[in-house]
C-alpha cells in the first residue's frame, strides 16, 4: 500500500514506441502503458519498497519518497525520450495508484507543469494522517486473545448486516454499496440476544463497540479530524489485513524510522500523541494535502481521480475530503472544477483493483478490458487532454472470475458528488438501468 512504485507516461507524437525508459521497478505497468503507445518511465522513489528501514537516519531517502524521485524521473524522461525519438512527446501523463496515487497529486501541488494529464487512483495523501489512522486500528481491537477482538469470520458478520441495512438503499440488491455516504449502519443489532444458544451470527457488546470504532473518523488531541472513517462494506477485505490483532506494519514503520529513529519504538503503544508528533514534523510536506491546485489548472492540466468505494487499505472517505477542500480553498463549484478536475467513486472495487463489483476499469493490466476511452481510464485522460471531451463517467467491467475471464456486466460509475441509482426497468446488470443523480 504505502511503499509501492509508480509509473509515469508519456506518449510520444506518432507510432508506437520500439522500447521502454525503464528506471524503475514495477514492470507490468510498464509493460501495461507501452502496450497502449506510450514511453513509459518507472521508478522506485529512491528505495526497496517492502521496508521502511532505509529511512533511517537518510533524510534524502525521505525525501526522494516524498517528492523528488517522481520529479527526477520526470526531467529525465522526456529528455531521453526526445533523444530517443525523431518526434520526441507531445503530451505527458501520469498514471498510478496508492502511493502512486499520492504522487501523481505531488506532482499536481508541486509541479504543475510535469503532466498534461493525471490519473491518480485511491491517493495515499494525507499521508501522515493515513499512517496514523492505520496504526490505531490495533488500540481498538487488540489482540486476538481481548475481548475486543473480531475474527475474520465475525467480520464477515459484521459485513453481511451492513449490506442487509445499506445493499438496496440504491435501488438494487447486489451485493454492493453505490453511496457509502448513505450507509450509517446501526450495529447494536449484532449484540447476541440473551436466550441466543449459539453465537454464530451475532457479537458481544464489546465486538460491536470495536466495529463501531473501527468505522468512525480518528480524531487529534485538539478534537480535529486526523483521517474520516473506513467506509462500510470493505469489511471482509480490510479484516485480515487491518484489523488483524497487529500493529499495521507500515505504520510502525514511520514512527520507528521516522518519527522517532527508534526501531525498538512499541507501535502497540500508539497513541493520539503519537499522531501529534508526526503531524508537527510532516517531512518534506509529504502530507500532499494542499488543496489549491490553481497553478496547476492555469497550466491547463487536468486530473481524473478514482477511489473504490471498497477500498480495504486507504478510505475513499479521505478522497472526498480532499474533493470538498479544493472546492472550498479555490471556491469553485463541482460545475466549475469539472472543467479540470474530475472525481469518480468505483463502487465494489477495493485498493486500486478486485472487490465485488465492476472495478475493471482500465487502471492497469489487473483490470484491463480494452482501450476504448470508455473503458480505460488513461484512454480517458488521452481523449480529455487532446480532444477537450470529458469522461462523462468511467465505465466498469464485472470480471466473472477475474481480468480477462468473461465480464459478467458493465456499470457506469458517477463523477462526484452525483451518486448511482437503479431506476430500471430491467436487472442491476444492465448498466442502462442506472443513473447518476
Amino acid at each position: 500500500m504505502v511503499l509501492v512504485a509508480v509509473s509515469k507516461h508519456i506518449r510520444k507524437k506518432k507510432g508506437r514506441p520500439h522500447t521502454d525508459i525503464l528506471t524503475g521497478i514495477q514492470y507490468y505497468d510498464l509493460a501495461y502503458t507501452s502496450q497502449l503507445g506510450f514511453a513509459s518511465v518507472g521508478a522506485n522513489n529512491g528505495h526497496n519498497g517492502t521496508s521502511g528501514k532505509p529511512f533511517y537516519h537518510h533524510p534524502e531517502v525521505i525525501e526522494d519518497f516524498a517528492y523528488r524521485s517522481i520529479h527526477t524521473g520526470v526531467v529525465i524522461g522526456k529528455e531521453l525520450t526526445k533523444q530517443f525519438y525523431d518526434n520526441g512527446y507531445d503530451k505527458s501523463y501520469y498514471l498510478g495508484c496508492s502511493t502512486g496515487g499520492r504522487q501523481g497529486w505531488k506532482s499536481v501541488q508541486k509541479y504543475p507543469n510535469d503532466f498534461d494529464g493525471v490519473v491518480a487512483g485511491a491517493p495515499a495523501m494525507n499521508f501522515i494522517g493515513l499512517l496514523s489512522w492505520s496504526a490505531h486500528f490495533y488500540p481498538i481491537t487488540g489482540p486476538p486473545s481481548s475481548k475486543t477482538y473480531l475474527s475474520t469470520a465475525e467480520w464477515k458478520i459484521v459485513h453481511e448486516e451492513i449490506l442487509r441495512q445499506c445493499d438496496t438503499i440504491d435501488g438494487a440488491k447486489d451485493g454492493i454499496i453505490e453511496d457509502t455516504d448513505l450507509c450509517q449502519p446501526i450495529l447494536e443489532t449484532l449484540i447476541c440476544k440473551s436466550n441466543s444458544k449459539t453465537k454464530a451470527d451475532c457479537l458481544s457488546p464489546e465486538q460491536v463497540n470495536t466495529a463501531q470504532q473501527v468505522l468512525s473518523p480518528l480524531y487529534g488531541l485538539n478534537g480535529t479530524m486526523i483521517y474520516p472513517r473506513m467506509q462500510p462494506g470493505s469489511e471482509i477485505l480490510a479484516a485480515p489485513i487491518m484489523y488483524n490483532g497487529q500493529p499495521f506494519t507500515y505504520s510502525k514503520d514511520w514512527w520507528d524510522y521516522v518519527v522517532y529513529n527508534n526501531p525498538s519504538y512499541s507501535a502497540k503503544d500508539w497513541t493520539v500523541k503519537d499522531a501529534a508528533a508526526a503531524l508537527a514534523q510532516n517531512p518534506y510536506d509529504i502530507q500532499t494535502w494542499n488543496a489549491d491546485i490553481s497553478p496547476f489548472q492555469k497550466a491547463g492540466g487536468k486530473v481524473l481521480h478514482y477511489h473504490g468505494l471498497q477500498d480495504q487499505l486507504i478510505s475513499s472517505d479521505n478522497s472526498k475530503w480532499y474533493y470538498s477542500r479544493v472546492a472550498k480553498e479555490m471556491n469553485m463549484a463541482p460545475s466549475d472544477l469539472d472543467e479540470f478536475y474530475r472525481f469518480f467513486t468505483i463502487s465494489g472495487m477495493g485498493h486500486c483493483g478486485a472487490g465485488d463489483g465492476a472495478y475493471g476499469i482500465g487502471q492497469g493490466f489487473r483490470s484491463y478490458d480494452g482501450n476504448h476511452p470508455e473503458n480505460n481510464v488513461l484512454m480517458a485522460m488521452v481523449k480529455w487532454v487532446e480532444e477537450g471531451v470529458a469522461p462523462e463517467t468511467v465505465r466498469g467491467a464485472k470480471f466473472s472470475n477475474g481480468p480477462g475471464s468473461e465480464v459478467e456486466y458493465y456499470r457506469k460509475h458517477c463523477r462526484y458528488p452525483r451518486r448511482n441509482v437503479f431506476k430500471g426497468p430491467g436487472n442491476y446488470t444492465d448498466e442502462n438501468a442506472w443513473q447518476c443523480v
